[in-house]
This record gives structure tokens, C-alpha cells and sequence, in this order.
């Protein structure tokens, strides 16, 4: 490939990021800001929310990995946790190897209530994806693995730079 050619192709690469980031963006405004309502759950601010779902997600993990996980400064991933430790959704248990450290993990009211966001988030987009064409539908299926993919490429490349 000659340089020309690499510019190219660079720059066709940043066209479809371009128009592909506030779409993607849009769908993840709409995540963190509706299911808790529809769920009949209290609502939680979207960091909370993040968290959570981090909490969810990796099990056992420390304050310290959430927060560089996630972008948060300590102190706010500290405080964070403590008010969901407070409402009964994380639980705090000394880690074994280090007892100085803790390790999170969800209570079951939280994995019930997330759950349920889950299942209003399904509804809302089912709702959404009934008033698009067959064709559209099967595009967004057909991408959902592509867009895992990139989700874990984003989180990768974060982490290496951050290394």
C-alpha cells in the first residue's frame, strides 16, 4: 500500500467513525437515561448506574480496578460505592490475600433490579425496532457481534494506553 493509498484509507476510516460514533452514542444516551424509570426502580444517577453494572460484570473486583475501569477518580468511585453499599445494592468483603482491600460484589437486590432495567431496555427497543423495516432489523442483528467486538477493541486500546 503506498502512502497515498494509506491516507486513503485512513481517511475513509475516519468518515465511517465519524458517522457511526453519534449513532452509537445516541443508543447509549437513551440506555443510560430510561430502564430505571420504566422498571419502577428508584432512579440512580448514570454513574451510579455505571458502576453497578461494573460491579455486575466483575465480581470481586476493588474500588481501585473499578475506578480506572470506568474513568472515575478515586474519591468519586469511593463515594459512589459507599451509597450503593448504603441503598443495599453492592456488598463490601475483606479480600482474603490483602485485608486491607475489599471486594465488591452485587447483592441480589441488584441483580434483580438490573435485571429489571434490562428487561425495560428490551422493551423499549423492541419498540423501537417494531417500527423499522425487516431489513433494518436484520442489519442490526447481523452487526450486534461486530459491535462487541468493537466495545472490547475501545476497552483494550484504553487500557494500553493507560499501561
Amino acid at each position: 500500500m503506498t502512502t497515498d493509498d494509506a491516507e486513503l484509507h485512513d481517511q475513509a476510516l475516519l468518515r465511517e467513525a465519524r458517522e457511526l460514533t453519534p449513532a452509537v452514542y445516541a443508543l447509549a444516551r437513551v440506555l443510560r437515561l430510561r430502564g430505571v424509570a420504566e422498571a419502577g426502580l428508584i432512579p440512580l444517577p448514570p454513574s451510579d448506574l455505571e458502576v453497578l453494572r461494573y460491579v455486575l460484570e466483575s465480581p470481586g473486583t476493588g474500588t481501585s480496578a473499578l475506578a480506572r475501569e470506568l474513568g472515575l477518580h478515586g474519591s468519586n468511585a469511593s463515594t459512589t460505592v459507599r451509597g450503593l453499599v448504603a441503598q443495599g445494592l453492592i456488598r463490601r468483603e475483606t479480600d482474603p490475600q490483602d485485608r486491607r482491600a475489599v471486594r465488591l460484589y452485587p447483592t441480589p437486590d441488584a441483580q434483580h433490579g438490573m435485571a429489571q432495567i434490562e428487561d425495560a431496555w428490551a422493551g423499549l427497543f423492541a419498540n423501537a425496532l417494531a417500527a423499522l423495516s425487516a431489513d433494518d432489523r436484520a442489519a442490526l442483528a447481523a452487526a450486534t457481534p461486530a459491535l462487541r467486538t468493537l466495545g472490547s477493541t475501545l476497552r483494550d486500546l484504553r487500557n494500553t494506553t493507560r499501561d
